[in-house]
């Protein structure tokens, strides 16, 4: 087991990480923007009015994205899966 090959995994799944987070966190992010601009405009201050849209934007992303999310990850698995022999021995 080399420094590298820990290296490049750890990599690997930092990449990984971030590329099937990425959907719902950006989603999140501009419904949040979308949200507060709205609330700032109108002098409403509801929590749930912040809340709801979230969850209902992130699920959609989730609906939409999933099919990519489960390709990335089975990727991933298969080059862990790949490495393992370079890791072990």
């Amino acid at each position: 087991m080399t420094d590298a090959a820990v290296t490049e995994l750890a990599l690997q799944m930092m990449i990984a990480g971030a590329k099937l987070s990425a959907p719902m966190l950006l989603t999140a992010l501009v419904v949040g923007f979308a949200v507060s601009l709205f609330q700032a405009v109108t002098q409403l201050q509801d929590s749930t009015l912040a809340f709801v849209p979230k969850i209902l934007a992130v699920g959609i992303a989730l609906l939409l994205s999933g099919n990519w999310m489960l390709q990335e990850l089975i990727s991933f698995t298969k080059l862990a899966f790949g490495m393992l022999p370079t890791l072990l021995g």
